[in-house]
């Protein structure tokens, strides 16, 4: 696909969706030339079972029946615009999960989610995604893609700001959390900085159809590889307990006040119609004293 916008259209386009579309479009084109595993990720687990090839260009993750994988960032992040290209296990990949998520530490931990549930060969799979604000989760919503996420990569991105935390797959938003702390009570996570982390695990007991369908090792191992992350974010220092963008230089930072404008809500619309396995706002037999608070504000939470 080519991929053509004019500078006029660059410069006079006023539509937030439409500048933050082009905004990840650019993120993308410069993490092609300049993301490298070997800078930006430590592998934590799972031995041989991860490695960085082609330079630093390519990451994999695999799972056999000793073990999974995973890796981390060598930074901590306090907001951003976070960016990786993903391509999950192809065939038979019942029982596995394939994980991009965001977290701090400790039992009153932040997290927030990408969760790529395994599938029998042909069905498709589900991305489960979950926001934890102080160690309180329960947040799920689980969505199908609109494409088969194992024949090339795919671009997942979070925008993690102040105002609130979108998902988004290949620029189209599947999920909006709003900070709605000031008129819910409900913590927002704006004070623990995180660790980007990726994994792939054995999950046989829920991953798929809730339990029903466990792992193959015949087909093991399985494999999920991804490439071109980039984190156009605040970086925390723990020395300092500040963030880079306390300096000047966060003025570029464009998506830290990016909110959601009309055809971004109509888009996210369009996901929810088509594409949403399962909302926590909206089961009632989970919470029968009522929906968790946010969710009235919340619309698209």
């Amino acid at each position: 696909m080519v991929f053509l916008l004019s500078t006029t259209t660059f410069f006079t386009c006023r539509s937030p969706s439409i500048m933050l579309l082009v905004y990840l479009l650019l993120s993308y084109l410069i993490a092609s030339a300049t993301g490298n595993f070997y800078q930006d990720i430590d592998i934590t687990w799972g031995d041989d079972r991860a490695r960085i090839l082609n330079k630093g260009d390519l990451l994999t993750l695999s799972l056999d029946k000793a073990s999974g994988s995973g890796f981390q960032s060598k930074n901590q992040y306090l907001f951003g615009l976070f960016n990786m290209q993903i391509k999950l296990v192809p065939g038979n990949s019942a029982g596995t999960v394939t994980t991009y998520y965001l977290s701090s530490q400790g039992s009153n931990h932040d997290e927030i989610d990408f969760e790529f549930l395994g599938n029998l060969s042909g069905d498709p799979y589900i991305v489960h995604t979950n926001i934890y604000t102080q160690g309180k989760g329960n947040r799920e919503q689980q969505f199908y893609l609109w494409f088969d996420p194992t024949r090339d990569f795919h671009n997942y991105t979070f925008l993690w700001n102040p105002l609130h935390i979108v998902f988004y797959v290949d620029g189209t938003p599947i999920r909006e959390f709003k900070n709605t702390e000031s008129s819910t009570g409900v913590p927002y996570p704006k004070n623990q900085p995180m660790t980007l982390y990726g994994s792939i695990w054995d999950a046989e007991d829920w991953a798929t159809r809730g339990g029903l369908v466990k792992t193959d090792w015949t087909h093991a191992p399985f494999t999920a590889s991804f490439e071109k992350y980039k984190a156009d974010a605040c970086v925390w220092s723990s020395s300092s307990s500040s963030s880079s963008c306390a300096s000047s230089s966060s003025k570029n930072n464009t998506w830290m006040s990016q909110e959601m404008d009309s055809t971004s809500q109509s888009r996210l619309k369009w996901v929810r119609k088509n594409y949403m396995v399962y909302n926590y706002c909206t089961d009632t037999k989970r919470f029968p004293q009522g929906l968790p608070p946010e969710c009235s504000i919340n619309s698209t939470a």
